[in-house]
């Protein structure tokens, strides 16, 4: 089982290359990650942007401009669909996004003329994140895509939760459903679809899943906490593998937190669509772009 990111970064490497198609990638960060990515085997990049500013940037952070084949295009948004056609086409493996915003980024994946995203598709991130201050890897859903996930979005959810975690080598992940109490609050929405997915998991409406829920976050990553409130009879507190939020905001909040007060590190990536999407922040490291750009090729076809 994947204890590290780094070792995702290993796994991936085993694959061979992957043909990595980034959209907008001019900016210094995104450069670097990709150029880290191809020196350690997982891609041969191309990159859709200015090359004038590709050139400048490579020039000035030391990159071999060797490295990348170039699309020279000066438009974000032509970028962006210029990428999306190369991994439609079969000419990419794995999409990612570079300085372009979130926001045109999602719209060109979104395009049901492009043919990225399938129709009635459910398209949902998942970020897997190292914390000095957890014992293991943590995957979880949803930071940036679903603002509140529906019934069926989280059931969905669940199963991008346990496809990534079976990318670390977990089999049957446990899985918490997050909420403000581990009490069932009747009014409570992320209460009692929490309880209602738990429910489903026992009886294998899920697939090879544990899950629990509701259960507070404190209760779910903390054993000592969750014996201190009396729940019992629970496989998943104290030692989750993910956490399912019940909304963006909440999800956002924790994932930000654990990378900027925690000193944690993070992958990412978008699921629900043909191939393999990189979605990260514009202010993200280096580093964590590399991860990313790992794991999408480790969950590559």
């Amino acid at each position: 089982m994947i204890q590290h990111l780094t070792e995702i970064v290993e796994e991936a490497r085993k694959k061979g290359k992957k043909r990595l198609a980034v959209a907008y990638g001019q900016d210094s960060h995104t450069l670097a990650a990709v150029y880290e990515a191809y020196k350690e085997g997982l891609v041969e990049p191309t990159l859709f942007g200015d090359r004038a500013t590709i050139e400048q940037v490579c020039k000035e952070n030391d990159l071999d401009l060797a490295a990348f084949n170039i699309v020279d295009e000066k438009s974000d948004t032509k970028c962006v669909q210029l990428a999306v056609a190369a991994v439609v086409s079969g000419q990419a493996d794995v999409l990612m996004k570079g300085l372009v915003s979130t926001d045109k980024y999602m719209r060109g994946i979104l395009n049901k003329e492009a043919g990225l995203f399938p129709p009635k598709g459910v398209l949902s991130h998942v970020s897997i994140i190292e914390m000095p201050c957890y014992h293991k890897l943590l995957t979880i859903s949803d930071v940036a895509v679903i603002p509140l996930p529906d019934f069926k979005q989280k059931m969905k959810q669940i199963g991008y939760l346990a496809q990534t975690a079976g990318l670390l080598g977990i089999k049957t992940p446990k899985i918490a459903c997050i909420a403000p109490s581990e009490q069932l609050l009747p009014n409570v929405i992320s209460s009692t679809e929490g309880a209602l997915l738990a429910k489903m998991a026992d009886r294998g409406q899920l697939g090879d899943v544990i899950v629990d829920g509701p259960l507070s976050l404190d209760v779910a990553l903390y054993k000592e906490v969750a014996e201190h409130k009396k729940v019992k009879g629970s496989s998943v507190a104290g030692d989750p593998d993910c956490l399912l939020f019940p909304n963006l905001e909440s999800a956002n909040v924790f994932f930000k937190s654990s990378t900027h007060l925690c000193g944690g590190e993070l992958a990412a990536m978008v699921m629900g669509t043909k191939v393999p999407c990189v979605l990260t922040s514009r202010g993200d490291s280096s580093k964590t772009k590399l991860y990313s750009i790992a794991l999408a090729c480790l969950a590559a076809k």
